[in-house]
């Protein structure tokens, strides 16, 4: 399944998120230009858990590893990030960006605190955004398109499942890398406590009036 749109207008413009992607698109680009020099850059602006330092963690979040790592992050940011900025304001959800973020980050430090292989990405902070939906519009649906060799169809699935599933992949695929030796470099874990932490935040929100426009 292939996640399309969701079916909640934004009842702001979602200044903050647009913003985000433009900022992680001009990293991207500049990640292109880059050719030969690109892993050295990676190496000293991605987190590296053996080598950890706070700038890293802000500037790794900004750094994608190909093109279906930045699409996907994009994607996700822009089906569930607009309603979500909608809900919180503009200067909260951009700290509650970074917060999942960095929460993501160091989560995968401490489950992988001696690891040089630098992680790269904004799953952690999206996956903080979507946890955050999940809580704040659970009866929302996600317009999916579906494939199994070929496109078959486009679908309204609830957003509780759509999430919830996804969620699950990332604990299980995470519990199943327990103890392996790997350095893949996907960081399962900043995805499954980004979702977490955003979805505590979600729920500490969601209690709070809904604000005017």
């Amino acid at each position: 399944m292939f996640p399309v749109a969701d079916v909640i207008p934004s009842r702001t413009r979602p200044y903050v998120t647009i913003a985000l992607i433009a900022l992680n698109t001009l990293a991207f680009i500049v990640e292109l230009l880059l050719g030969d020099r690109l892993p050295r850059v990676v190496f000293e602006f991605g987190l590296v858990p053996a080598f950890f330092s706070w700038p890293d963690v802000l500037s790794s979040m900004f750094l994608h590893a190909g093109w279906l790592h930045f699409l996907g992050n994009m994607l996700y940011l822009w089906i569930f990030g607009d309603n979500v900025e909608d809900r919180l304001g503009h200067g909260r959800y951009l700290a509650f960006y970074i917060l999942c973020g960095a929460a993501a980050a160091l989560g995968h430090v401490a489950f992988n605190p001696y690891s040089t292989t630098p992680t790269i990405g904004a799953s952690g902070a999206v996956s903080g955004v979507m946890g955050a939906y999940f809580v704040l519009y659970p009866r929302s649906r996600i317009l999916t398109a579906v494939f199994l060799i070929v496109f078959l169809d486009l679908v309204e699935v609830p957003a509780i499942f759509f999430l919830g599933i996804w969620f699950l992949m990332q604990l299980f695929s995470g519990v199943g890398s327990l103890g392996a030796e790997t350095e893949n470099g996907v960081a399962l874990w900043a995805h499954v406590i980004g979702f977490v932490v955003g979805a505590g935040g979600g729920w500490l929100w969601r209690r709070r009036p809904i604000p005017n426009p």
